[in-house]
């Protein structure tokens, strides 16, 4: 009998003899010179193969990708940084005063002291190789955090201009870590990403920073943390000051039931370790406190976990022999379960080398593997479901069904046999989404990946379901923050680099097939991974060469600004022929250009920030018909249009919805609806994109309309009197065949020209009638300042910036009311209340103690102010609050919409705008 041979599994030092994994010297090529029956060979493959497949499945359950989301200045970066020193990454501590930090390298973010774009690095922790020795089956009896694991980290930015980037970032992570300013709590922006990531399905962790800091308010924040969140929060640390009123030198640790303490002043890596009973000699009140906090843990992981109930009932319902391993499993069972409201919480100080390790540990612990996370929505035909049912085949077989649906009331062909849908997945290789695109001046443009599914390997050639062509992927990069290592493949569930793609953007699906085709089966074509929707922009600037010489050149680099940040919009203004770049706010316009004169070296110049009006009409203009009778590049083209004109007032497209009607949308604020009189009766006996007699040859409804579409948005792009693009508007086309159809004279271009004339002209008869007014954006603006500066700032809002306060708002329910508060919040989530005074949260030692203490108190209380502010009011908004609030106060906006401007205030803004101020 011949034993088994002993192989080498791919990328580690491991070998297999059943199923036990060691490491051996031995060439595994060698080994099969010996083998002398067909039977041990195929022996040794089957064991090769199961053991390859048992080392891939393993590394993968070894992986996290994890976010780090918050409000800005609340730690991100400091975190992350020494997040990289503890795990041997970095020999020292990054400072983003001193703009030494690994993930903030661009020169603008170290400038400024800000996170703009997200920065992917990959480390390990605990410290060691997670290919290593350790691979093998996980003993049950230790936590994950006992072996190595390989942790893909995203520092995501903080500031509201930079949304979109955080949107991009937080649809590939598995996982995220929310860091909160232990003395402002839980702030605005803070409110924002959390809900983003709740659209995502995202587990999350709480870690409390900056409570080294004067004015560090642990319960208070964690009481913020359920009602403004609405969540309950498990408290796992609760921070440790010196003397109950000392300064904060370390932890208790409610689920290990143990202290750790850090020497003042030191990097952080030595940690003294103090049990429960030590703890009581040293510091017993916080022996005290931790004992309430791990009753407490219990009694709220009992609420919703079955599994420690049975467990507290075993330890003979004494909460503190329940053992630390049941209670990280009934949290990580929480924490996966996306029912659950229970979050882990967690405290420490970045700045001062405190608790990173132990958040660390959380990650490891708690956080899922790419294996275990929610399954990500895609959309492929018009389909829409979960990643698992396409790879499974069950939703290339829903879409295959539904798309034959309205071929069965047609008259049967000789076609080819249809090939089973579910070969096509078999053939599918890889399925990645480019989440990022990055210019780099040394390696070009870099594109991030997330791989979903199978492997993405070197020299592939990904089919692009979005633009539809194909580029193949000479380079594969493993990044380390403006570091990189090159990799010959990026496995499922881990994040890399493509190099070299010329036509890849933010937000593109990439997909390979076997047999190196061009382009893959027809249902994979359309294949859509989390599409994300931009939000429209509000700022925007003009841009010029210096030259006519530097055009070409400074197109091309808006372009590439365009690749890498799509909620950037680059367009040409008809009457001026300036080159508009509009973004999310000064600052992101700011970036953009230092990013486009200083990185991508365009030589041109940037004029002041503007903002983006629209135009509406203020009452209903005349059916107006125009016919485009032309010749253009030597055909004639010949098409006619009825167009009518009127506000939207808000009406559903529904209400505008008749027989006769293609097409009713809403496109960009405005309202487009086609109707085609004489072509229902022959559309309804039909499939959908069958030619009709009234049509021209060649064409189907899908082309008329879309034609007429074009045409229609091309007028509404520029308004009769101010220029401004058209907003609120509903524009009615009416195509009578007759009449406005004139058989093969009438092209697709024809047709979007009628259109465009007949909307123009309906738009400029508005002059003679109603009129048109100037539209401006309305922000919605949350500001967070002290008690003792509402009243000045409530004032500036409402009488010098011509805004309405919506709501005054406390930062943290006084205790003993009752949770209206939390109602709002929420409401947003169809979930009930959670009252903040039911929550477990350890007194605050700061808390007030005099009459005086109390009147400071009141004067610093946090407060919230919600108003609705016009747009031009708000810019350059920062400093003035400051000067407001002595630099405390801060202020999150995003766009309510568009209002009608007051003639007195549209006769200012004009006047500006022209100069005349």
């Amino acid at each position: 009998m011949v034993a088994a041979p002993l192989l080498r599994l791919p990328g580690s030092g491991m070998r297999c003899m059943g199923s036990r994994f060691y490491r051996s010297p031995i060439n595994p090529l060698k080994s099969f010179s010996g083998l002398n029956s067909i039977q041990a060979q195929r022996q040794s493959i089957q064991c090769f193969s199961t053991s390859l497949s048992r080392w891939q499945d393993e590394v993968l359950d070894r992986t996290r990708n994890i976010g780090i989301i918050a409000h800005i200045d609340a730690g991100k970066t400091t975190t992350t940084e020494r997040m990289l020193f503890y795990s041997g990454f970095t020999r020292r501590l990054g400072d983003v005063d001193e703009g030494s930090t690994v993930t903030d390298f661009l020169p603008a973010e170290r400038a400024r002291g800000i996170t703009i774009q997200s920065a992917a690095i990959t480390f390990h922790w605990p410290p060691g190789n997670v290919d290593g020795a350790q691979t093998g089956a996980r003993d049950q009896s230790l936590p994950r955090s006992a072996a190595s694991h390989t942790i893909n980290l995203i520092d995501t930015p903080g500031h509201a201009d930079f949304t979109f980037e955080v949107m991009r970032s937080l649809r590939i992570l598995d996982g995220a870590v929310c860091i909160l300013d232990g003395v402002a709590g839980v702030e605005a922006q803070t409110e924002k990403v959390w809900h983003q990531a709740s659209t995502y399905k995202i587990p999350r962790v709480i870690y409390v920073n900056k409570l080294d800091r004067d004015g560090a308010a642990f319960g208070r924040t964690v009481r913020e943390v359920s009602s403004r969140l609405s969540v309950y929060p498990a408290v796992c640390h609760i921070p440790w000051f010196e003397g109950v009123t000392g300064p904060f030198v370390g932890i208790a640790d409610a689920i290990n039931l143990q202290a750790l303490r850090w020497k003042e002043g030191d990097d952080g890596r030595t940690v003294k370790m103090m049990n429960l009973e030590q703890l009581d000699a040293e510091e017993p009140s916080l022996g005290q406190e931790l004992r309430k906090a791990r009753i407490a843990l219990v009694e709220l992981l009992s609420e919703q976990d079955e599994t420690i109930v049975e467990n507290f009932f075993e330890c003979d319902e004494d909460h503190m022999a329940v053992s630390s391993m049941d209670i990280i499993d009934s949290l990580r069972r929480c924490v996966l379960d996306p029912t659950s409201r229970i979050v882990p919480l967690f405290a420490g100080a970045s700045f001062r080398n405190m608790g990173v390790q132990p958040l660390l540990d959380a990650v490891v612990n708690l956080l899922p593997s790419p294996a275990e996370a929610s399954d990500p929505e895609v959309s492929i035909g018009g389909v829409k479901g979960g990643l698992r049912r396409l790879l499974s085949g069950d939703l290339i077989v829903e879409q295959s069904e539904k798309a034959s649906v309205p071929a069965k009331s047609k008259k049967k062909k000789n076609t080819a046999p249809q090939t089973n849908p579910k070969d096509a997945i078999d053939k599918l290789q890889s399925c990645a989404l480019a989440f990022k695109v990055v210019n780099d001046a040394k390696r070009g443009v870099l594109v991030y990946v997330r791989v979903y599914s199978g492997s993405l390997d070197r020299n592939s050639l990904l089919f692009n379901t979005n633009l539809h062509l194909s580029e193949r992927a000479p380079r594969l990069l493993k990044m380390y923050a403006n570091d990189a290592v090159e990799v010959d493949s990026i496995p499922a569930g881990h994040i890399g680099v493509v190099v070299g793609l010329k036509q890849a953007r933010t937000g593109d699906t990439l997909v390979s097939y076997a047999g190196n085709k061009p382009t893959p089966p027809e249902p994979l074509t359309s294949l859509q991974l989390r599409p994300i929707e931009v939000p429209p922009p509000v700022f925007f600037t003009s841009v010029e060469p210096h030259s006519l010489s530097e055009e070409k050149r400074m197109q091309e680099s808006l372009a590439l600004l365009l690749r890498e940040d799509p909620s950037l919009h680059v367009s040409v203004d008809e009457e001026s022929g300036q080159t508009l770049l509009s973004g999310m706010g000064e600052l992101h316009l700011e970036i953009a250009r230092d990013r486009l004169i200083n990185d991508l070296k365009a030589k041109a110049s940037m004029g002041r920030i503007e903002i983006g009006y629209r135009e509406s009409g203020l009452g209903e203009s005349s059916p107006v018909t125009k016919i485009f009778d032309k010749e253009v590049a030597g055909r004639r083209g010949k098409a006619g249009c009825t167009a009518l004109v009127q506000p939207l007032n808000g009406e559903d497209i529904s209400d505008a919805a008749e027989e006769d009607t293609l097409l009713a949308e809403n496109i960009e604020g405005n309202q487009i609806i086609i109707r085609a009189h004489g072509l229902q009766m022959e559309r309804a006996s039909r499939g959908e994109e069958e030619s009709s007699p009234f049509l021209p040859p060649g064409m189907d409804t899908v082309t008329l309309r879309t034609a007429l579409q074009n045409g229609a948005l091309a007028a509404l792009a520029r308004g009769p009197q101010f220029t401004f693009p058209m907003h609120n508007t509903r524009v009615t086309l009416t195509i009578n065949p007759p009449e406005h159809l004139f058989g093969g004279d009438t092209t697709t271009s024809a047709l979007a020209a009628a259109a465009r004339q007949a909307t123009s002209a309906a738009l400029r008869e508005l002059l003679t009638g109603p009129g048109t007014v100037m539209m401006e954006p309305v922000m919605n603006v949350i500001i967070s300042v002290d008690e003792a500066s509402l009243g000045s700032v409530v004032h500036d809002i409402s009488s010098s910036r011509g805004g309405h306060i919506v709501s005054l708002d406390e930062h943290v329910p006084i205790p003993g009311t009752d949770a209206s508060s939390t109602e709002s919040i929420a409401a947003e989530n169809d979930l009930p209340p959670i009252n903040p005074n039911r929550v477990y949260a350890p007194p605050d030692p700061f808390a007030t103690q005099s009459v005086a203490a109390e009147i400071s108190a009141i004067s610093s209380n946090p407060r919230t102010i919600t108003a609705k502010v016009p747009l031009k009011e708000m810019v350059g908004y920062l400093k003035h609050l400051r000067s407001l609030t002595a630099g405390r106060g801060t202020f999150v906006m995003s766009v309510d919409r568009f209002e009608n401007m007051s003639a007195q205030r549209q006769k200012a803004v004009l006047a500006e705008l022209r100069g005349g101020f």
